[in-house]
C-alpha cells in the first residue's frame, strides 16, 4: 500500500511529519492493504491562520482495487488529532465498502464476480 502525503504551505512538519502519518496509517490499515493500492493524505489549514488555535483538515482519499475512491475527512485543533479521526472514519468506511462485497456467509456477491463470456 502507497501512501502520499500532501501539506499546504501553512502546515509544519515536512519529512518527519510525513514519516509519522505514513507509519500511522500502514499500521491501523494494515488489514486493509491487500484491498487497497494507494492512500492520499491532504493536510490543511482550514482559516489560513487568520484567528488562532485554527483547524486543520485532514482529507484520506483510498483507492480500493477495482472500486471508485473512497474519501473522508475530519477536522480539528491539532494535525494529530485530526489524522486519527479521519483514519477512524476511512476504517469504517473501508469495512462498510469491502462487507458488501460478500454475503452474510463470507460468499462473493453476484456484484464481485466477473461477467461469464457467452
Amino acid at each position: 500500500m502507497q501512501i502520499q502525503v500532501h501539506t499546504d504551505h501553512l502546515i509544519e512538519g515536512g519529512e518527519a511529519l510525513a514519516k509519522w502519518v505514513q507509519g500511522e496509517l500502514q499500521g491501523r490499515l494494515s488489514r486493509f492493504k491487500e484491498y487497497t493500492t494507494r492512500v492520499d493524505v491532504f493536510l490543511s489549514d482550514t482559516d489560513a491562520r487568520k484567528t488562532q488555535g485554527g483547524l486543520t483538515r485532514c482529507v484520506l482519499e483510498t483507492r480500493v482495487n477495482g472500486r471508485q475512491p473512497t474519501a473522508v475527512n475530519a477536522e480539528a485543533e491539532k494535525i494529530a488529532d485530526a489524522v486519527n479521526a479521519a483514519t477512524e472514519k476511512l476504517m469504517r468506511a473501508l469495512e462498510s465498502e469491502l462487507g458488501r462485497l460478500k454475503d452474510k456467509n463470507g460468499r462473493e456477491t453476484i456484484r464481485t464476480q466477473e461477467p461469464l463470456d457467452e
